[in-house]
């Protein structure tokens, strides 16, 4: 159970699904959430297209960032939702 001063981190994900295509979805618990769809338990959309790979996430502080910024990028091309996610992992090395 959180404390009443400890923050909740808001995510928004890209998972890459067995088929190559990308799902974007938003939680407040990361692991378990990839874990979910790995288990056929999360979106119907990645049921079938197990299993999936987190490739990339963004934190906020508020469920309705995350929630706005999952509606965005759900909205990009697929090359933009790429080169987004290569981008990210630039930065990370």
């Amino acid at each position: 159970m959180k404390e009443k001063n400890e923050e909740i981190i808001n995510y928004t994900y890209i998972v890459r699904c067995a088929d190559g295509t990308y799902y974007t979805g938003w939680t407040n618990h990361l692991e378990e959430r990839v874990k979910t769809h790995n288990e056929g338990r999360g979106a119907k959309y990645t049921k079938s297209r197990r299993p999936v790979e987190l490739v990339y996430y963004e934190t906020f502080s508020s469920q309705a960032e995350a929630m706005s910024r999952e509606w965005h990028i759900k909205h990009m091309s697929r090359r933009e939702k790429e080169d987004l996610i290569r981008r990210k992992s630039i930065f990370q090395t």
